[in-house]
C-alpha cells in the first residue's frame, strides 16, 4: 500500500476511532422517552448478524472464484456494518451505556470479556476494513488480497460478538 493510502487510512481512521470514542464514553446522552430507542439494540444486532453471513458468504464466493458475487457480498456486509454504526450511535445519544446488572460472576466474566475483545477487535478492524475496500476500489487485488486474509476473521469476529453481547444483555443481564 502507498505511503499516500497508509497516511489516508491511518488519519480517516484515527479521526473516526476518537469521534466514537468521545460519543460512545464522554457524551452525555440525551433523555428521551421516545419507545423505538428501546428497540434499537434488536436493530443493531440484525444488522450485525446480518454482516456476518454477507462476510461468509463473501469468503464462499471468492473461494469459488466467484468475484463479482463476493463484491456484492462484501459491500452488503460494509452497508449492514455503516448502517449498524449510524444506529448504535443513535441509541447512544439516547440511551448512553446498557450496564450488565447480572450478580452470576461466570457470566459477568463471560460477557466483560466478549465485551472488551468486541470494542478492542473493533478498534483494529476500522482502518483494516477501510485498507481493504481502498484496495478493492483502486483495483490493487496483490495487496487487498493480503490485507483482507487478516480483515476478514477479525470482522467476522466484531459482527459475531456484536450480536453475542446484544443476546447477553437480553436474556442474562437483568
Amino acid at each position: 500500500m502507498s505511503i499516500k493510502n497508509q497516511i489516508f487510512v491511518s488519519l480517516f481512521s484515527l479521526i473516526a476511532i476518537l469521534f466514537l470514542i468521545w460519543w460512545i464514553y464522554f457524551k452525555p446522552a440525551v433523555s428521551s422517552d421516545l419507545a423505538w430507542i428501546s428497540q434499537l439494540n434488536l436493530v443493531n444486532a440484525t444488522l450485525n448478524g446480518l454482516s456476518a453471513i454477507c462476510l461468509v458468504m463473501g469468503f464462499l464466493a471468492i473461494k469459488k472464484g466467484k468475484k463479482k458475487i463476493h463484491q456484492r457480498w462484501m459491500i452488503s456486509a460494509l452497508v449492514f456494518s455503516v448502517l449498524f454504526l449510524m444506529s448504535y450511535l443513535i441509541y447512544h445519544h439516547y440511551h448512553g451505556d446498557v450496564k450488565f446488572l447480572n450478580p452470576n460472576p461466570l457470566l459477568r466474566i463471560i460477557y466483560f470479556f466478549i465485551l472488551i475483545s468486541h470494542i478492542l477487535t473493533s478498534i483494529i478492524s476500522f482502518p483494516m476494513i477501510v485498507a481493504t475496500f481502498l484496495m478493492a476500489f483502486q483495483d490493487n487485488w496483490i495487496v487487498h488480497k493480503k490485507i483482507a486474509r487478516v480483515t476478514f476473521p477479525i470482522w467476522l469476529y466484531v459482527s459475531v460478538t456484536g450480536v453475542l453481547i446484544v443476546v447477553l444483555l437480553k436474556t442474562c443481564g437483568l
